[in-house]
């Protein structure tokens, strides 16, 4: 597994830590921080994951925009909290961050989904991903 990838799953635990306890992503990456602090076997992987979840929290507005505008089905607040983190950080790699090219973005998801999520959800989130990247209106940084 790569570092990137790895990385990926440690945002998407923060993201999911905050849905869950009801703290702010904000509040869930300094205790994350503090333990990735004490922990320099997984060094590796926390600053992208750090990178990841400060940009959906920059561009928190326009990402839950983006997903609930494209999500026909499920209103955001609706989605399983799994789901709703692993579309956030999509977003936020496809829109945001010139590294990560689109289509690794989407599968990544899809993977991550796959993984952690329900039978439907990679088809789901493969399907509201390729709306968002697909609309031509939808604004790029």
């Amino acid at each position: 597994m790569s570092a990137r990838t790895k990385a990926r799953k440690r945002a998407l635990d923060v993201l999911f830590a905050a849905d869950v306890r009801g703290e702010t992503a904000e509040q869930s990456l300094e205790a994350e921080s503090l333990r990735a602090a004490a922990r320099p076997e997984r060094a590796s992987s926390w600053p992208y994951a750090r990178e990841i979840v400060q940009g959906v929290i920059d561009h928190a507005t326009e990402i839950d925009s983006a997903i609930a505008s494209h999500s026909t089905s499920w209103p955001i607040d609706r989605m399983p909290a799994v789901d709703r983190g692993i579309l956030r950080i999509a977003v936020w790699e496809a829109r945001y961050n010139p590294e990560v090219p689109v289509g690794v973005a989407v599968d990544e998801a899809v993977e991550l989904a796959k993984e952690l999520s329900t039978d439907d959800s990679p088809k789901f989130v493969n399907g509201l991903l390729m709306a968002i990247v697909r609309d031509e209106d939808a604004p790029v940084s």
